[in-house]
């Protein structure tokens, strides 16, 4: 069962639906779903959703309160197939950038780091700064991944939910899970 646990975190950036669509799909996958979110999420989730935190905390198959730094993800010994953090506000970016990590968010995604699994941050923040490409590049460095949800076209999409779909499908492309949401290119 190790080997099938991935840690979702959800920060204060706009596009939550990233975060939920990820839950709602592993939910029929054979994965183990840990969910933790900031205090800005939680935010988040009441403007752009009409979801409540128990309706999102049941996508999960367990969830860790941020505040929690002694949950089971804030240790190396806890093996997971990583993190992903969708979205991924510019402030999570920076802290897990420089590994402060005095939140249960930011320290499951440092010890995904250091134990050189996947991490992967959907960051939803536009336009950008040096500081933030620096802090991209920084994690980047460090052996994660920066995805920011940009959709590619050729699957032709009629709504927002398909774009979504094209994020979270190649989100999850990256810890080799059988997901079925989109089709690669030449089997269009």
């Amino acid at each position: 069962m190790a080997s099938s646990r991935l840690i979702i975190g959800i920060t204060g950036a706009s596009g939550i639906i990233y975060g939920i669509r990820l839950l709602e799909v592993l939910k029929i996958l054979p994965v183990e779903t840990h969910l933790v979110v900031t205090k800005a999420g939680q935010l988040t989730r009441s403007y752009e959703t009409d979801m409540s935190l128990e309706q999102l905390k049941a996508l999960a198959d367990v969830y860790h309160a941020n505040t929690n730094i002694a949950a089971c993800i804030a240790s190396g010994s806890f093996k997971t197939l990583g993190m992903i953090v969708a979205p991924c506000s510019m402030n999570s970016l920076a802290e897990i950038a420089h590994g402060v990590s005095n939140q249960l968010l930011t320290r499951a995604a440092d010890v995904v780091l250091k134990e050189r699994r996947r991490l992967v941050l959907i960051p939803r923040e536009a336009p950008l700064h040096l500081g933030h490409l620096k802090n991209m590049m920084a994690v980047t460095e460090m052996g994660g991944m920066i995805y920011p949800p940009v959709p590619a076209f050729y699957q032709k999409p009629k709504n927002i939910a398909e774009l979504v779909d094209e994020t979270v499908g190649r989100v999850l492309d990256l810890f080799d899970l059988d997901h079925g949401l989109v089709k690669p290119w030449g089997e269009i």
